[in-house]
């Protein structure tokens, strides 16, 4: 053995909601960053990366292992089904989890410790053992069973980052938009990062005096 330190993986899922975009970033960095990633998807969210990004639905394991071959750390996928996986056991060893982007019916079964799926099974241990849990929820309007079911989650400490990107950056590619949110995400996560400037360090608004 190396001795080599490792770091403790995250738990992303990705849902039905619009911005499949969010999730797959998210991804990208945390395994750029060297933070293995336990990735779960429901049947929703493939139909979502099919229409949003093209992605292959009908073979979902080779389309993820295509897709982030080669990383600084390895991203598993398991099947939205599979209740039984190491991720539904509070004794899997993750530092926490982010859905992203995250639909308002997952949010719901969250808000009320539902667990038909892995997704939501995952989420709920999470809750459970005290770890992070980021939602990214893509919805809009919000109606009132929305915005309580947000606030019962953030009064339990969950983090709530809207999919609602700032223009204070003066972005000029869809990619720069996204990257903002994923780097919203990231410092909710309390993962440093360099995909914005952060205010007032020199930022494309800044001007001379």
């Amino acid at each position: 053995m190396s001795g080599a330190i490792t770091k403790r993986g995250w738990i992303v899922g990705l849902t039905g909601a619009s911005g499949a975009a969010y999730g797959v970033r998210l991804v990208e960095r945390l395994t750029e960053l060297g933070f293995p990633v336990h990735l779960v998807v429901t049947d929703a969210g493939w139909r979502v990366l099919k229409e949003e990004l093209e992605w292959d639905a009908a073979k979902r394991l080779q389309t993820i292992e295509a897709r982030f071959a080669g990383r600084s750390a390895p991203v598993k996928y398991y099947p939205i089904q599979d209740i039984g996986a190491a991720i539904a056991s509070g004794t899997f060893r993750a530092e926490g989890m982010v859905v992203a982007p995250c639909s308002m019916g997952t949010l719901a079964a969250i808000a009320h410790g539902l667990s038909d799926n892995l997704l939501e099974r995952a989420a709920d241990v999470t809750l459970k053992e005290g770890r992070r849990l980021v939602l990214v929820p893509r919805e809009t309007p919000l109606h009132a069973i929305h915005l309580e079911n947000m606030l019962k989650l953030a009064r339990m400490g969950v983090r709530i980052v809207p999919a609602s990107p700032g223009f204070y950056h003066r972005q000029q590619t869809v990619e720069e938009l996204i990257d903002f949110m994923v780097g919203k995400t990231l410092d909710s996560m309390g993962i440093e990062h360099e995909l914005y400037q952060r205010w007032g360090e020199g930022a494309p608004h800044d001007v001379a005096e």
